[in-house]
């Protein structure tokens, strides 16, 4: 049997859609409202009783707690994240290694460093080093490499020995064990943080070689050397 709507419970719905309207959160203000409105349309001979009421008021003050832990946690996590970037931007001028497999030229023929580490050892790694269209302009025979990290310096020339113009090139390193399968390699590339921006609140590492690196790419930062 289905329950009759009586006038308390019909003027507390009507005040409840007027409260809430297409807001289906009930937030601290629209539930002490809600309140009030149950109590100013109650049946005076049939009041609600303590226990009802109190009950209630109980639910509000859990909810007003609630909602302050709430925006203490979203203050301290505001908090957390500023004080985060501000340690970002601290890092300008240092050297980062950042996860990525593009390096920069600036076509003065000087060295260009370039990193890698293997999962294992290889019998043979190659680098192939491409321009901005695809094409290969250098292909580097390593032999055979250890595991761990790796540091090689290109000297900015094609295989002909021409000096490659200034730009950004990506570096390809493929290594096989010595019975030809495949030895995981990730690459990392390395450049002078000289800006952080923001992308919706998070940083990103604006780095010399030309890269844009987020900051959960950052494997390690370094004092830059110092010039005599």
């Amino acid at each position: 049997m289905v329950a009759p709507v009586n006038n308390t419970t019909a003027a507390a719905a009507s005040g409840l859609s007027s409260v809430l309207g297409t807001n289906k959160a009930m937030g601290r203000d629209a539930f002490l409202k809600l309140l009030v409105a149950q109590l100013k349309n109650q049946d005076p001979l049939k009041p609600q009783e303590n226990s009802a009421f109190v009950a209630e008021l109980a639910q509000f003050s859990s909810l007003e707690q609630s909602m302050g832990v709430n925006d203490r946690l979203d203050q301290m996590m505001l908090q957390n994240q500023g004080m985060a970037n501000a340690n970002v931007v601290n890092m300008v001028g240092q050297v980062a290694t950042v996860k990525g497999s593009l390096v920069t030229t600036d076509g003065s023929g000087i060295g260009v460093p370039v990193a890698f580490s293997q999962d294992g050892a290889s019998d043979k790694t190659v680098i192939q080093i491409q321009d901005a269209s695809g094409k290969i302009v250098r292909t580097l025979d390593l032999g055979a490499r250890p595991t761990g990290i790796s540091k090689i310096t290109w000297d900015g020339r094609s295989d002909d020995g021409i000096v490659q113009p200034a730009g950004t090139y990506a570096v390809n390193v493929k290594s096989n064990d010595a019975d030809g399968g495949t030895v995981v390699v990730s690459q990392e590339t390395s450049g002078t943080i000289t800006g952080v921006a923001f992308d919706k609140g998070y940083p990103v590492l604006k780095l010399s070689n030309g890269v844009n690196a987020p900051v959960s790419d950052l494997l390690r930062v370094e004092t830059p050397p110092k010039t005599p």
